[in-house]
């Protein structure tokens, strides 16, 4: 495997996945697509920016000429699709950018790679599409798509259509799905780097209901072995899921940031719950593990300890980011303006 083209690869997982890759695999090059909408921010990657093996190409994948000319320019040997619209919140008040970026886009990347024979394609998607778990039991590769949000909709639809293409016209995909991620470059609207920035500044943390929901966390980089592991190894038609193997309820975890971070219990702020707000997930990863020879490594307890002392020590990438100035860095950088709109 020589080249890979990656949507929205200036996303959390995306940036951490391109870096991944070209720090791991001196034999690869990637090619980076991204529509630099709200949360595309290329400098998660300004330094890789000057690596010879990476390039990126502004654009959507909605657009099918950009798309076509891009795969055919490439000629990757896979494509890795990050590209959503991924914020819960954000699909409740408009679900439009969902279904047309998650969906539509998708099966742009579907027609396109079948017509230009890509010998490898990996849906990136997530375990909210099989809704939400009681206090007990796992989410599996088998568990029915139960989908209770707008985006969880969406990217149950997109896995669909990636099913549908393999099942019709043997098309060489493998979708992969994981719990929660944290690490360095998560926008600062998620959980942990708003909590984080949050406490730091003495604001409120607002926490959903009465903050019992419970996730299962999994480290940016373990998900990026696992998305690599699927996409040397997986099986073409099949999904693989990732976990972390670490349930904590949303409160909980709120009061260890706290305690980490040295800020009292009294900022947290306790919000009406948001609508179709599941209660529970947890991920059985256990197929991942005996058919791709991956586990999770990073302990939570380390990993958050790390995520924390990370934004402590890339304040001003917060800063840029919270002020809209992050989007000037793609001015500076290729000399192109970002809308705002």
């Amino acid at each position: 495997m020589q080249c890979i083209l990656v949507t929205g690869g200036c996303g959390f997982i995306g940036s951490n996945f391109v870096r991944h890759m070209l720090g791991t695999d001196s034999g690869i090059s990637i090619v980076n697509v991204d529509a630099l909408t709200y949360a595309g921010n290329p400098e998660n990657l300004a330094d890789v920016a000057d690596d010879s093996r990476y390039q990126f190409h502004r654009g959507d994948i909605i657009d099918r000429d950009f798309i076509a000319e891009t795969i055919g320019a490439c000629k990757p040997d896979a494509v890795v699709n990050f590209a959503a619209e991924s914020h819960v919140d954000r699909s409740i008040h408009d679900s439009g950018p969902f279904v047309q970026t998650n969906i539509v886009g998708t099966q742009v990347l579907l027609d396109v790679c079948r017509e230009r024979d890509v010998p490898r394609y990996l849906q990136v998607s997530t375990d909210e599409v099989y809704g939400s778990l009681g206090e007990d039991g796992y989410f599996t590769e088998e568990t029915p798509l139960a989908p209770n949000s707008p985006y969880a909709a969406s990217k149950a639809s997109a896995d669909l259509l990636v099913r549908s293409y393999c099942e019709t016209h043997r098309f060489p995909a493998v979708v992969t799905r994981c719990s929660n991620n944290y690490g360095p470059y998560q926008f600062p609207e998620k959980l942990i780097p708003l909590f984080i920035s949050n406490a730091r500044s003495d604001k409120p943390l607002p926490v959903y209901g009465d903050g019992t929901n419970v996730r299962d966390w999994i480290h940016v980089l373990d998900h990026c072995r696992g998305i690599e592991a699927a996409l040397r190894n997986g099986q073409a038609g099949e999904v693989y899921n990732f976990g972390g193997r670490c349930e904590v309820t949303n409160i909980d975890l709120t009061r260890k940031l706290l305690n980490l971070l040295d800020k009292p219990e009294s900022l947290i702020k306790f919000v009406k719950d948001r609508p179709g707000h599941d209660f529970r997930y947890a991920i059985d990863c256990s197929k991942a593990e005996r058919e791709l020879n991956w586990t999770p490594q990073v302990d939570f307890e380390t990993g958050l300890k790390e995520t924390i002392d990370w934004y402590l020590s890339h304040e001003e990438w917060a800063q840029r980011i919270q002020s809209g100035e992050y989007r000037q860095w793609y001015e500076r950088q290729y000399g192109e303006r970002i809308e705002t709109s």
